[in-house]
């Protein structure tokens, strides 16, 4: 279930569904990335700045309090101790050293709540090449801060100010600037969807830190955990937990989606809960679709989860009932950010808030050892948390 066949799909899900002019582009960086990951002086190159520039391994961090409070062992893998504050670091960086190691000259990235563009202008600022990021306009009201960091970096930030002026028309306009610029310029995808081979790609560069987290909790505990939580928008933090515990079937992974205003609204981005598979971005996967398949608005008051889709991998683990599927409304992630901030004196991004949320559910058996995934801090979320909380 780990890894697409040679066709690039996980089950029916995924494969290449794009024109004629990006089939060459594909399976050249595909080429190029089985030969990188081969590669022991690509190898060491990304593992030196990983470790000596973003600082990894990240600490698996008890959470005395919250345990304490749920009668249930926490565990907090602390990806928001990265370098740039979250996950997205660790594909954007590898991405961007196999750009360049193909000969691109220039990068491009999409970005919902900007940590993926800021990461992305991390990279291409170490390793020296210009980078264009597309972003919504209301992405961009609301994620102020780090717009500021990415043009500080030397990036320039697109504004798409059509349809819902989110995550999805910003990846629309990346795909359509690479369709015209694929022979000099790479298009850094920074979650787990896309056509093949992106999602294989994320996975593997996102893959470290379910191998990290599992070899720091057998350390702690000498035993697995009962649950692995993760908030999921189109995947990456997610599978790149889930991946080092996806054998272990007594390990539940669940998965947690942004219920917006509710469920029982449209306004929401549940898009394994609520969604059917359908084709959007290059790959299939489940999406939030009304009957005549139009694809629907997905809101989240987190602009990270704030997409009406989700990535083939999970899409396909959905289906085998390998993960578990709950949600968290956007009133349920800001209490959770609060709750969380006040009993840890850790302030998680309001994505990673929705997977705090989920503690707090009776799904859990006493003393029940746990896993969650801190995929960002909330620095990136003051202003709109202020307006809440």
């Amino acid at each position: 279930m780990a890894m697409p066949d040679k066709n690039g799909r996980f089950g029916i899900f995924g494969g290449r569904y794009v024109p004629d002019t990006l089939f060459e582009a594909l399976s050249a960086l595909e080429k190029a990335y089985h030969k990188a990951i081969k590669d022991k002086a690509f190898k060491k190159e990304l593992h030196d700045y990983l470790t000596h520039y973003v600082g990894r391994p990240t600490p698996l961090t008890y959470a005395a309090s919250l345990s304490k409070i749920l009668s249930l062992n926490i565990y907090l893998k602390r990806e928001d101790l990265n370098h740039t504050g979250a996950h997205k670091i660790n594909n954007a960086l590898a991405q961007v050293l196999l750009a360049k190691k193909m000969g691109k000259t220039r990068i491009i990235a999409e970005t919902g709540a900007g940590q993926h563009g800021v990461a992305t202008a991390t990279a291409t600022a170490l390793l020296g090449l210009p980078c264009d990021i597309y972003m919504g306009e209301e992405d961009m009201q609301r994620q102020s801060l780090n717009v500021a960091r990415m043009r500080l970096m030397g990036a320039s930030v697109i504004k798409v100010d059509q349809g819902s002026k989110t995550l999805k028309e910003a990846t629309t306009a990346a795909i359509r600037d690479w369709m015209q610029c694929h022979q000099h310029t790479h298009y850094v995808i920074g979650s787990a969807l896309g056509p093949h081979p992106y999602p294989m790609m994320v996975h593997e560069f996102q893959s470290i830190i379910g191998k990290e987290a599992k070899k720091q909790l057998l350390k702690k505990e000498k035993k697995w955990p009962d649950a692995v939580i993760a908030c999921v928008g189109g995947g990456s933090n997610a599978i790149g937990i889930f991946s080092a515990f996806l054998k272990h079937r007594q390990t539940r992974l669940i998965a947690v989606e942004a219920a917006g205003h509710g469920l029982n609204t449209t306004q929401h981005a549940a898009s394994l809960g609520k969604g059917k598979p359908g084709i959007l971005h290059g790959t299939l996967m489940y999406l939030l679709q009304d009957f005549r398949g139009q694809i629907g608005l997905a809101h989240s008051i987190s602009a990270g989860l704030d997409y009406p889709g989700v990535g083939p991998e999970l899409s396909h683990l959905k289906d085998k009932q390998r993960i578990e599927i709950q949600s968290a409304t956007d009133q349920e992630a800001l209490e959770a950010c609060r709750w969380m901030a006040e009993l840890e004196g850790i302030i998680p991004a309001l994505e990673t808030a929705h997977a705090v949320a989920i503690l707090k559910k009776n799904i859990f058996k006493k003393q029940d050892l746990i896993v969650l995934n801190l995929s960002g801090r909330g620095d990136k979320d003051m202003m709109t948390i202020s307006q809440y909380v």
